[in-house]
């Protein structure tokens, strides 16, 4: 047996090939003493949080979700470069394991506990409960995770009888909640999508914002005094506000457009194009279960319709007949919903359903949210402004602005831990309703109208027929527009503009 094959010897029977020793070894390079690669000096807002509780969190398992290439290894990386440098931690105690394509990984029986037990015996010299009573507990780093199928299983076993702290990271919905199942009490979640609008400020360099709203502080958002906060902190702050959104309005919130505004826009794009959604599409949507392949030009052709209409809630007729000419077959509305829900699994998407009230079920379909707009921007080709200045010189452009402007609503209000939200399909005398947010007994109904001039009486008819059924239990309504200063004498309503809502997290 050649080297490259040759297995090594561990302590519990498992054994690695050479290759996948090395691996580990070249991912893990504090253990020999060796440097991390360099990491970028920005830091994502979820850094401190995804730090405690990796230290001293309820749970001992720790996950971090969110869709491709918005900086969760990087997040692992600096967690982990944060605990040599700055505590001291033992090297020894840090392991990290990086599950994404690595095929000699995913031929191991039961690929966590062998890779844990391998560690054990090859690197930590004693078991993991030894060293924690010490009182130095060991860290596992487990990246895109969701490539095993059987991964929570494993946790739960790791963490029932070890005294370890995890924390893992994955890009698919789906397979992290069914890992949410099997590891009831034994789990916290984080999401991380995009950059924030304070994020963008700060990583360009244009002053420090702090959130108005706490990571588990719904509640406030029953209150019209926030809301009332939220509007004067964006005027307060409107100089680095503007900055920050006509920033996200060109390039979007994907961490490599603004940090890289050295390149041009195109080659961003194409960057995008390959890492995130062709990426998700050739390799994490390829195969289905039980191995069957997926078909690669329905879900391509299908995202590029979840571009076209962000912000809109397609139904089936509409989808049907335009994937039957755009790929010359014949296509049924249930294997669109199936796919579409795929790409929802993936994060790159957010089917907002239809509000159900009174225990029955709406009639409508779910309103597409696309997770940056900048995907819509560098699959179709198409870019499309979203600040006051550019729509004021492109009017033709508003209606399309608009759709984007609700679908980046959607998104941020969907990516809030616990928040519950829907939207309100049109029914008998009462019109729609962009979003509906449920906290508690009370709902707070939203509408997007993203124009330079407001019609008071037309523009909030949907929410003032929402406010006035009392069975709604609805204290109040949100405007999002386009410009501040919008006049509304109505005192129910409060108007608020897209980018002092950024501002809230």
């Amino acid at each position: 047996m050649d080297e490259k094959t040759r297995p090594t010897d561990t302590l519990f029977g498992t054994t690695l090939p050479a290759e996948l020793e090395r691996f580990l070894n070249d991912i893990n390079p504090w253990w020999q003493g060796k440097p991390m690669p360099p990491l970028p000096p920005f830091r994502r807002w979820l850094f401190d949080h995804a730090l405690q509780r990796l230290k001293s969190g309820l749970a001992p398992v720790t996950v971090i979700r969110g869709p491709r290439q918005v900086g969760k290894t990087t997040l692992h990386q600096q967690i982990i470069d944060h605990l040599l440098s700055t505590e001291n931690v033992n090297p020894r105690r840090i392991f990290r394991v990086q599950f994404d394509e690595i095929p000699s990984l995913k031929r191991l029986e039961d690929p966590i506990l062998s890779l844990c037990r391998w560690y054990e015996n090859r690197v930590l010299g004693g078991t993991f409960n030894e060293w924690a009573r010490k009182g130095e507990p060991v860290f596992v780093f487990l990246d895109e995770v969701q490539n095993l199928t059987d991964w929570a299983p494993q946790v739960k076993a790791l963490v029932d009888h070890h005294a370890i702290r995890v924390l893992l990271t994955g890009s698919s919905a789906l397979r992290i909640e069914h890992g949410r199942d099997s590891l009831a009490g034994r789990i916290s979640t984080l999401e991380l999508g995009t950059l924030l609008l304070r994020e963008i400020a700060a990583l360009r360099g244009w002053g420090d914002l702090s959130p108005l709203l706490p990571l588990n502080g719904l509640k406030e958002l029953k209150e019209r005094r926030f809301w009332e906060d939220l509007r004067k902190y964006g005027k307060k702050h409107q100089e680095v506000r503007d900055r920050a959104f006509a920033a996200f309005s060109e390039r979007g919130g994907y961490p490599v457009a603004q940090a890289r505004v050295d390149r041009p826009w195109e080659e961003v794009a194409d960057q995008l194009n390959e890492t995130v959604i062709r990426r998700v599409i050739q390799h994490d949507l390829r195969l289905g279960e039980r191995g069957r392949k997926r078909d690669q030009n329905l879900l391509e052709e299908l995202f590029r319709l979840s571009c076209r209409y962000a912000g809109q809630s397609p139904g089936p007729a509409l989808f049907v007949q335009e994937l039957r000419q755009a790929l010359n077959t014949n296509v049924g509305y249930q294997r669109v919903l199936a796919y579409l829900r795929f790409l929802n699994d993936t994060l790159l998407i957010r089917l907002v359903p239809p509000l159900e009230l009174r225990l029955k079920r709406a009639k409508g379909s779910p309103k597409i949210c696309l997770c940056d707009h900048s995907l819509r921007a560098s699959w179709l080709q198409e870019v499309i402004p979203l600040t006051p200045e550019d729509l004021q010189q492109n009017p033709h452009l508003s209606d399309l602005a608009g759709h984007i402007a609700e679908s980046v609503v959607g998104y941020f209000l969907g990516t809030m831990p616990g928040l519950d939200l829907a939207w309100f399909p049109g029914r008998g005398i009462e019109p729609e309703v962009d979003y509906v947010i449920t906290i508690g007994e009370h709902r707070i109904p939203m509408e997007v109208k993203y124009r330079h001039r407001i019609d008071e009486h037309r523009d909030t008819l949907g929410l003032r027929a929402f406010l006035e059924k009392t069975v709604y239990h609805a204290p109040f309504g949100i405007l999002i527009t386009l410009r501040d200063d919008v006049p509304i004498t109505d005192p129910r309503i409060i108007a608020l503009p897209l980018s002092s809502l950024l501002l809230m997290r």
